[in-house]
């Protein structure tokens, strides 16, 4: 295969994850969606924690299925699940404002899902030789998706209305992710760029996902992941509000929004790259610092601390992304990646469905400082475990 086709299936996959990204910008949507449905905040808030749980699945699913049919089928079978979500979403009446559960959380979460795992474990089979690099670039481009799209948003909303700022989203989406998933096909078998001589992998056998499940570094990697993550997705839904609160003018807030998406974005790119040059686990124990730092800053941030913690907070999340498929890879490798990543990003959803309610207990009287304190606990926690990776044994070893 020639050095171009690859580029082509990046610049694709990087494409559909920009339209993917729309995942995280529920906390625009919120409020517009709430009013125009006559629902209470608080129940609209929980759709970001049913699409990022809809999301996991999609990921495990989309990884099983592409496994049989092949990523093209299951990336275009993800991208009419993303249109269609949020076409439906468009259709929603104020009688039933929960649709919006089925329509963007669940539709969309599980397309959204399957896109993602069928795009990056299929740029790691076709770069090898840069593997932390080019699934920093897919999942960049994930990440910039919010830069790009909350301005946009925010001004069809006020515009436009909730329903027409659905359905050009949705159209949109369906055209552009179904024309890029044509470009998304796995490279031949053993497929090594020219002049590539790879080094001695960690593991150079390639796990099935049973084999994968009974091993004790396979705990421990989703064990870190889901205990780094907390903060970032109690703050995700309250970015608007919280900064509002923290000092924050409303254009401020929704430049807030802005920046936790160019950090994201960045996060998934330096760190992804870092790590093919300082290690995997030295770059999320990085990770865990910082989002450490940040969290504990977090109690007493207002005004403009209050968007430099929250900027740092989404760097590292969008960091991790990068580097935990990647760390996957390595250890399990790329035959069975999007299933055994899948398995993985199961403590991705789980993080994501628990650390709200968790938080929403430790907040009933409107101050998150116990929720700030939970999140510093749970990263120290994720640092530990993260320093026993490298210590642990694969079982096949």
């Amino acid at each position: 295969m020639k050095e171009k086709n690859r580029i082509a299936v990046l610049i694709s996959g990087m494409l559909i994850q920009f339209c993917a990204g729309i995942i995280y910008m529920w906390s625009v949507f919120r409020e517009p969606v709430a009013t125009h449905l006559s629902w209470d905040a608080g129940s609209a808030a929980f759709t970001s924690s049913i699409m990022l749980a809809c999301f996991v699945i999609g990921i495990v699913g989309g990884g099983r299925a592409q496994d049989k049919l092949g990523p093209r089928r299951v990336t275009m079978a993800g991208s009419v699940l993303i249109g269609a979500g949020m076409l439906l979403t468009s259709l929603v009446s104020s009688g039933m404002p929960w649709l919006v559960y089925v329509t963007y959380g669940i539709v969309g979460g599980l397309g959204v899902g399957a896109v993602y795992t069928c795009t990056v474990s299929t740029i790691q089979k076709w770069f090898p030789d840069k593997r932390g690099f080019a699934t920093g670039m897919i999942v960049a481009a994930f990440g910039l998706s919010l830069v790009a799209f909350a301005p946009l948003a925010k001004m069809m909303l006020d515009s436009l209305g909730v329903s027409m700022t659905f359905i050009i989203f949705g159209g949109a989406f369906l055209v552009i992710c179904l024309l890029a998933s044509f470009f998304i096909t796995a490279p031949p078998e053993g497929y090594m760029p020219a002049g590539f001589v790879p080094k001695k992998a960690v593991s150079a056998k390639q796990f099935a996902t049973s084999e994968v499940l009974k091993t004790k570094k396979f705990y421990l990697i989703a064990g870190s992941m889901f205990f780094l993550l907390p903060a970032y997705f109690i703050l995700n839904p309250l970015l608007m509000s919280l900064g509002v609160e923290r000092g924050l003018t409303e254009s401020l807030a929704v430049l807030g929004v802005m920046i936790t998406g160019i950090a994201s974005a960045t996060g998934r790119l330096v760190i992804s790259w870092a790590s093919d040059k300082i290690g995997r686990v030295p770059a999320i124990l990085l990770l865990g610092g910082i989002m450490l730092a940040a969290v504990l800053l977090m109690i007493i941030a207002q005004g403009v601390l209050f968007l430099v913690c929250i900027a740092a907070i989404s760097f590292a999340f969008g960091g991790s992304s990068g580097v935990y498929a990647a760390l996957t890879a390595d250890n399990f490798g790329t035959k069975n990646a999007g299933l055994n990543f899948g398995c993985v990003m199961v403590a991705f959803g789980l993080s994501a469905l628990i650390s709200p309610v968790i938080s929403n207990a430790l907040a009933s009287s409107g101050n998150y400082t116990l929720s700030f304190v939970f999140s510093a606990a749970s990263t120290v926690i994720s640092i530990v475990l993260t320093a026993l990776i490298s210590k642990a044994k694969l079982k096949a070893e």
